[in-house]
């Protein structure tokens, strides 16, 4: 039986997919930018039009030298942002030196049914230097389900306080089967000084 494989003729003679097939991609919703912002809000364009949601955050640089970037969200019209939440986490880690290095599970970075905000940059950073920031992105899968938990997925890279390059992992689901409609960012002590997060929605 002969095989017909694609070559890259044949791929550049398609210029639209059959309405069945999605082409997936990404949207662009939404975007904010800090400036010594206690929080930063998204409370409109969470809903079923996307399968999930990803928030991408460039260079969170904080007010406040040493302090952890996370987030909460909430359902309805609710503003207490302190949905329970089940997670796990694991970070690398490397010293600008070379002197220090590791990898492993947190505990203290994680949640069993907890109501905290979830951290998103690994434990003592991000640091406030001039140059130090952290970036990276959280996406949260189906947030407008009525029947099912919402899983997330983040990870950061970030610049330590004390100048260390961490890599952070963190995984879990926020435990409500309520639609997911507004998602709070903040630094958990003192302010987002700069940075920028953008919401966008995957098909």
């Amino acid at each position: 039986m002969a095989l017909n494989f694609a070559n890259n003729n044949s791929l550049s003679a398609i210029t639209s997919l059959p309405a069945s097939i999605s082409g997936g991609g990404m949207t662009l919703i939404s975007e904010q930018t800090a400036s010594s912002s206690a929080t930063i809000d998204f409370t409109s364009g969470i809903d079923s039009t996307y399968d999930s949601y990803v928030f991408k955050f460039y260079e969170i640089h904080p007010a406040t030298d040493n302090q952890q970037f996370a987030f909460q969200a909430d359902t309805g019209t609710n503003t207490n942002y302190n949905t329970q939440i089940t997670s796990s986490a694991f970070r690398a880690y490397h010293i600008e030196s070379g002197s220090d290095q590791g990898l492993g599970y947190v505990a203290g970075e994680d949640q069993a049914q907890g109501t905290a905000f979830q951290k998103l940059t690994a434990g003592g950073t991000v640091g406030a230097d001039a140059d130090q920031n952290a970036s990276g992105e959280l996406q949260i899968y189906d947030p407008a389900s009525t029947t099912k938990v919402k899983h997330f997925i983040g990870r950061s890279s970030g610049s330590h306080a004390s100048n260390y390059a961490t890599d952070f992992y963190v995984a879990g689901y926020v435990n409500t089967t309520t639609a997911l409609t507004r998602f709070q960012f903040k630094m958990l002590s003192g302010n987002i000084d700069s940075g920028t997060i953008k919401m966008y929605g995957v098909k």
